[in-house]
C-alpha cells in the first residue's frame, strides 16, 4: 500500500504537448511506462521519463522508511496531469520597427505511482457510494 508523488516545475515544455505523452502513460504499470517513454519520439517524453523514475525512486525510499516490502514490478501510475506553468513572454523584432510577441510556455507535471493493494482497498469504497 505505497503511494508516491513525483513532480516537476517550470518545465519548458508546451502544456498541450506534454499532455499528449502523459496520456499514453496513464493507468500502465510503472515499467511499462520507462519503457513507452523511452522509445517515445515527443520531446516532452525525456522530462516525463525522468519523472517517473524519480517516482519509483520515492515509493522504493517511502517503503524502506515504512519497513513494509515494495517490488517496483507492483507499482502502477494511479495518476498523472500537467498544469500550466508560467509563460515567459519574449519579443521579436519585426518589419519597420514593429515587434512581435513570443510565448514561451512552461509546464508543471504530477505523476503518482501506487500498488495495487491500495486500488483494491478503494474500489468497494466507490461502490457503495456509488450505490446510494
Amino acid at each position: 500500500m505505497v503511494e508516491s508523488i513525483a513532480r516537476v516545475k517550470h518545465i519548458r515544455v508546451t502544456p498541450q504537448k506534454a499532455r499528449r505523452v502523459v496520456a499514453l502513460i496513464k493507468g500502465k504499470q510503472a515499467q511499462e511506462a520507462l519503457a513507452i517513454l523511452k522509445f517515445a519520439q515527443q520531446s516532452a517524453s525525456e522530462p516525463i521519463y525522468k519523472l517517473v523514475h524519480s517516482a519509483i525512486a520515492n515509493a522504493q525510499v517511502k517503503a524502506d522508511r515504512d519497513g513494509e516490502f515494495l517490488d517496483e514490478q507492483d507499482l502502477y501510475v494511479k495518476n498523472a496531469f500537467v498544469d500550466e506553468g508560467t509563460t515567459l513572454k519574449r519579443f521579436q523584432p519585426r518589419a519597420q520597427g514593429r515587434a512581435f510577441q513570443i510565448k514561451k510556455r512552461t509546464s508543471h507535471i504530477t505523476v503518482v505511482l501506487a500498488t495495487p493493494a491500495l486500488r483494491e482497498s478503494q474500489g468497494p469504497a466507490n461502490e457503495k457510494k456509488a450505490s446510494k
